[in-house]
């Protein structure tokens, strides 16, 4: 489980491409890592991905092809820089909302715009993304993406837009973000929950949603 609140950002060192899936290895400032185990998850970007090795401030992971496929961890380049966020602990502190580390799809971003202090982001779905992932994105709502916990600023019939403080700028990789970049994206499972409950009930009653 993960909170959404970015720690930092981590240094892409090395990507190998392992038949079908790839093995990535990933530098982290100094000490975040401490106390780290082999096995342990930790958010890249979002994604939940499984410790296999351990070195110093150095963790590699292996992802598997369904994940390259799904998420923009395909496209990371040696140097890139990645948000990351270790497993919550019991008791840890929810300052975002409760994330599971599945990404859903990913979105493109489509225009970047900043008003004095902050930065307002846009992210385009593709035709299948609007079907699939649309339905559990509501203005206001919560969303993830690249493993950060945001709230939906405006949306429309094929795009959300998100606000981000400089704080927020600060601790994560958004302030580097170009257009036609790709980002992951994680729907809020307690809106997908209440979502598909209500589309059940109301299928089960004979009302088709449009």
């Amino acid at each position: 489980m993960f909170t959404g609140i970015i720690q930092g950002t981590a240094t892409v060192k090395m990507t190998q491409s392992l038949g079908r899936n790839k093995r990535l290895q990933v530098v982290f400032p100094a000490g975040v890592m401490l106390g780290q185990q082999l096995g342990a998850s930790v958010a890249i970007n979002g994604v939940c991905l499984t410790v296999a090795e351990i070195g110093h401030d150095v963790l590699t992971f292996d992802v598997i092809d369904t994940t390259l496929a799904l998420t923009n961890i395909g496209l990371l380049q040696i140097g890139d820089d990645v948000n990351f966020e270790r497993a919550a602990k019991m008791g840890d502190e929810i300052g975002g909302h409760i994330m599971s580390g599945h990404i859903m799809t990913s979105v493109v971003v489509s225009r970047i715009e900043k008003m004095e202090e902050s930065v307002h982001i846009r992210f385009t779905l593709d035709r299948q993304e609007q079907v699939d992932a649309r339905r559990y994105l509501f203005d206001k709502g919560y969303v993830g993406l690249n493993g950060a916990s945001l709230t939906i600023s405006a949306i429309g019939n094929d795009w959300i837009e998100v606000s981000l403080i400089p704080e927020t700028l600060r601790l994560t990789i958004f302030g580097q973000l170009s257009v036609s970049d790709r980002v992951n994206l994680e729907i809020d499972s307690h809106t997908q929950a209440t979502v598909d409950t209500v589309e059940r009930i109301l299928k089960q009653r004979g009302i088709v949603l449009p």
